[in-house]
């Protein structure tokens, strides 16, 4: 296992970047670019899915960072709901809208197995009423979280 000290490096977050990216892409131009309810929604769920994972990885325990995970999961099956919208409202490619969709679900899959690693890290059994364990350590307390290589972005690779 690795120990992990920015959401920067979560493959999820990556993904989700480059998901935020392909919508930034496609909603710039033409017919989609004025359809602003449309535009902006879809934007919004694809800045959701980023920050989300962001965020969540900032929290002190495990079950907000879950919690976080399963908002950045939706927020992506959002954009593959509104991408149909776009895609019948002829703005988008079929291609286009395969290789968003492609990119959305690639997404989804990886913060879900990251989000049932972290889950499964929890301890289950019932306990007294008792201040939190840390679940990873902050900057302050030069702790970190530990997680599988699988889903931390490696330089190397």
């Amino acid at each position: 296992m690795a120990k992990i000290t920015r959401f920067e490096d979560l493959i999820c977050w990556r993904k989700a970047k480059s998901l935020v990216s392909l919508i930034y892409r496609l909603t710039r131009e033409g017919p989609f670019s004025k359809d602003y309810p449309l535009r902006d929604q879809i934007r919004r769920a694809a800045i959701s899915s980023m920050t989300n994972i962001a965020e969540g990885f900032s929290r002190f325990h495990k079950k907000d960072f879950i919690r976080f995970l399963d908002i950045s999961q939706s927020s992506t099956e959002e954009v593959k709901s509104l991408l149909y919208i776009a895609f019948d409202q002829k703005y988008i490619t079929k291609d286009l809208f395969n290789e968003v969709y492609d990119v959305a679900n690639e997404t989804i899959r990886i913060t879900i197995g990251l989000l049932r690693h972290v889950k499964s890290t929890i301890e289950t059994k019932p306990s007294k009423v008792r201040e939190p364990k840390t679940e990873y350590k902050t900057k302050l307390n030069n702790e970190f979280l530990d997680l599988l290589d699988e889903f931390i972005h490696n330089k190397n690779h």
